[in-house]
């Protein structure tokens, strides 16, 4: 039972205040597959993994990155998310390219972008 977790499917969770634009955003704008949509919590494929957007009075984000996905192409997808209309995090205590990627010191590539809600979400490019 060492494991005890470490193969069983993964739920990310995040929350939001107004699931209509919740679901615009991350079903047309990200294109995630919505799985279903109940009175508690837009339920997402998000690439594998179950996203449970839970549906709530107030959101108050983490100060971090709440999810994030791994792409072969950080640029491509910084790109296509500034083509519909969602521009990537600057941080000033970070340098980061034209496209807001930052790279690590051990080379990932990283932009951070966030939800309707303010909710941190990233995309990253494993060197």
């Amino acid at each position: 039972m060492t494991e005890l977790l470490g193969k069983a499917e993964l739920v990310a969770f995040l929350a939001t205040a107004d699931a209509e634009r919740a679901r615009a955003f991350f079903e047309g704008t990200l294109g995630l597959r919505v799985v279903d949509d109940t009175p508690f919590a837009l339920v997402l494929d998000g690439g594998g993994a179950t996203v449970r957007v839970q549906k709530v009075e107030r959101v108050t984000p983490p100060s971090g990155t709440a999810l994030g996905w791994s792409v072969p192409d950080v640029a491509a997808v910084a790109r296509a998310l500034g083509d519909r209309g969602v521009r990537c995090l600057r941080y000033e205590t970070m340098e980061q390219d034209d496209l807001g990627i930052w790279t690590s010191p051990a080379g990932a590539r990283v932009a951070w972008f966030e939800d309707p809600d303010g909710n941190v979400l990233s995309v990253t490019e494993a060197t």
